[in-house]
């Protein structure tokens, strides 16, 4: 006879609920008794089956940027492949924008932000190049365009910013992506940018 868990409808109605809360309200403004109400359950079941607004949270940030294979991409299109990525994986899956509401202002959140540019894209970053000490920088660097695309565009909505077409996005920063993955360091630094 196969187990099935009772309580999976519930924790899934749970983190549809969180994952729209936390969209809508932002960390701060999101209450563990809305989230309940809007899952229609009571507030005490959210406690036990997360322990915490925070580690709720957490389980509805956590995705995965599902990058694509760089090293397989013609090497001064890169760039190009990763900005269309990056802004089909925000505007695809609401828990990137989520975790950038809160990150500014949430440690936890911050620090998770971090660990995913980090985490992802570095060792892509050292394939790429062949560099595993400047991987770190350079993800960094990478993680300024895309969260500061993302912020303008998904969360302050400037408007400018939220006008432009998605190709028009990525035209605008796949030479500062490329730059970043496989450019030359400003330091004279030299890095295979290939052919």
């Amino acid at each position: 006879m196969a187990f099935t868990d009772r309580s999976l409808p519930a924790r899934e109605a749970i983190l549809d609920a969180a994952r729209a809360r936390f969209a809508a309200d932002g960390y701060d403004r999101a209450t563990v008794r809305a989230i309940a109400a809007d899952a229609g359950i009571d507030p005490s079941m959210v406690m036990r089956y997360f322990g915490s607004k925070r580690q709720l949270f957490a389980r509805t940030a956590e995705f995965d940027l599902r990058l694509p294979d760089l090293t397989a991409a013609p090497r001064q299109e890169i760039g190009h492949a990763l900005a269309t990525h990056l802004l089909d994986r925000w505007e695809d899956d609401n828990g990137l924008q989520i975790l950038l509401r809160t990150a500014t202002t949430d440690d936890d959140a911050a620090e998770r932000m971090r660990s995913i540019f980090a985490g992802q894209l570095a060792p892509q970053i050292a394939a790429l190049t062949g560099d595993r000490a400047s991987a770190a920088t350079r993800a960094g660097l990478v993680a300024t365009q895309a969260l500061g695309v993302a912020l303008c565009r998904y969360v302050l909505r400037l408007p400018p910013v939220v006008a432009m077409s998605r190709a028009e996005v990525v035209a605008w920063i796949a030479p500062t992506i490329q730059r970043y993955l496989v450019g030359k360091p400003p330091d004279g630094g030299r890095v295979d940018t290939g052919p």
